[in-house]
């Protein structure tokens, strides 16, 4: 496919340009997909700022094939897909035409909105890497056979909301979700009949780790092994080693050293970063010292990002799963700097900012 289409820039100061590029022409293994919405996420804003560079940072997109590469099989021109995009591709999701490979690409069910599509891959994925590759935590078709307390920090977030839907399809109660703002949607996503609860982080750190003990102590633990900490600021690592047991693991989504507060960590806490980017990763590896279980199974992380991708989006067919809160943001592609903005300075909640790329003038 020859001619040029818009795609947008983010750059360090979280400012944006719009320029005129070629469109690209999808590799053997690659989907180019007209994008029909974009979805964005925290890291898209932030990754410009910390390396210094400007770039097209989207990566959460639905849309319809435009072309495929010689040996995509699974979809072709004109099928409507959900899409992820790998982050060192230049071609993201803020553009009027996007790439992804097409293990990362999955058709879209015609009752599912191409809004709803825009919020999950990132997110969920992120999720999805968090329970089952971190924490080893049981997987949905082998779910939990006994009570397996799991908090998750930053419940109302995109991130954290579906770590509680994984959660909830894992039979893993009792989830204790820390969430503030987002209080009132984290509460249509828990169940009090297994003993999941809330705990409202804006009382400070005390009153957030007082509340954990709390509700642990409601279904007879004293402490927790698995904690999620989608939010990685402010404290939240010390006050999930503070609810931890001796063995507990705690996965979060941003470096220890961006949270000024985690010098303070006792280095004998186990702690690991979870990276969405895991779902690319083709290599089998043994898993080390980074899992709670120590060396187990090998796995590639490609694998379960097929599958669980696949999976979710039957979930959508049949029901059972949903996509995340959205908020279309006026004018398309023009309106990506002012919702990133928002994000860089914390004033959105339990809502995903999704753009319709056709409304760009």
């Amino acid at each position: 496919m020859s001619g040029t289409m818009k795609s947008l820039t983010v750059h360090p100061d979280t400012s944006t340009t719009i320029s005129d590029i070629p469109i690209p022409t999808p590799g053997p293994h690659e989907v180019l997909i007209k994008v029909v919405v974009a979805g964005s996420n925290p890291k898209d804003w932030k990754l410009p700022l910390w390396w210094n560079k400007s770039s097209n940072t989207g990566d959460d997109f639905s849309g319809i094939v435009e072309a495929v590469g010689s040996e995509v099989y699974e979809v072709k021109e004109g099928d409507r897909v959900i899409a992820y995009r790998h982050w060192e591709n230049p071609y993201g999701s803020y553009a009027e035409y996007a790439i992804a490979f097409d293990f990362m690409v999955v058709k879209l069910p015609e009752k599912v909105s191409f809004e709803e599509a825009a919020t999950i891959p990132l997110a969920a994925l992120t999720a999805v890497v968090a329970l089952y590759h971190t924490l080893r935590l049981p997987q949905p078709w082998v779910p939990a056979t006994k009570p397996t307390p799991l908090v998750i920090y930053g419940a109302a977030t995109a991130v954290g909301a579906f770590g509680i839907k994984l959660a909830q399809l894992s039979n893993i109660h009792p989830i204790i979700g820390v969430v503030g703002r987002g209080k009132e949607f984290a509460e249509t996503l828990i169940d009090r009949s297994k003993g999941d609860d809330l705990v409202d982080y804006r009382d400070g750190n005390e009153a957030v780790v007082k509340g954990i003990k709390a509700a642990l102590a409601k279904n007879g633990f004293d402490s927790v092994d698995y904690v999620f900490d989608a939010v990685s600021e402010h404290g939240s690592v010390l006050d999930a080693a503070a609810v931890s047991s001796d063995t507990g693991f705690i996965t979060g989504v941003l470096p220890l050293t961006l949270d000024p507060k985690a010098k303070d960590l006792s280095k004998d806490v186990k702690w690991v970063q979870t990276s969405v980017a895991w779902v690319f990763q083709n290599k089998w590896e043994e898993a080390g010292e980074e899992t709670k279980q120590g060396v187990s199974a090998a796995t590639a992380g490609r694998e379960i990002g097929f599958l669980f991708l696949r999976w979710l989006v039957r979930g959508l067919d049949e029901g059972w799963f949903k996509g995340h809160p959205y908020e279309v943001v006026k004018g398309g592609l023009n309106g990506v700097g002012g919702a990133l903005q928002v994000l860089k300075e914390g004033n959105s909640s339990a809502v995903k900012f999704v753009y319709r790329i056709a409304d760009t003038e």
